[in-house]
């Protein structure tokens, strides 16, 4: 059983028992969320598709953790210019369990 589910903007295959790492959340460490932008369900013999998504359909999960990506640098240097600039970024990210797919 899996379900393909939006959040974010990027679309992820879940499976009950598997750990994601998805855009940042709100919540807390231990906290039940739902997903309801079910885009397509499967139980293995049968497949809904969602037009845009599945009605009644959603993904429970369990947050584990708030983390933040590897640091990215991004360095921009104009030959002849005497101009450079040099920035930092890490993206953050939510941890997260599937505990039950509903359809």
């Amino acid at each position: 059983m899996f379900a393909i589910v939006k959040t974010g903007g990027k679309q992820y295959r879940m499976e009950v028992g598997q750990f994601m790492r998805i855009e940042k959340l709100g919540g807390e460490p231990n906290t039940e969320i739902t997903l309801n932008d079910v885009l397509l369900y499967s139980d293995g013999e049968n497949i809904k598709i969602g037009k845009p998504t599945v009605t009644g359909a959603q993904v429970s999960a369990r947050i584990v953790r708030q983390l933040k990506g590897p640091k990215v640098i991004v360095y921009k240097y104009r030959r002849r210019k005497d101009s450079a600039s040099k920035k930092g970024h890490r993206h953050c990210y939510t941890e997260i369990q599937i505990t039950g797919i509903k359809a």
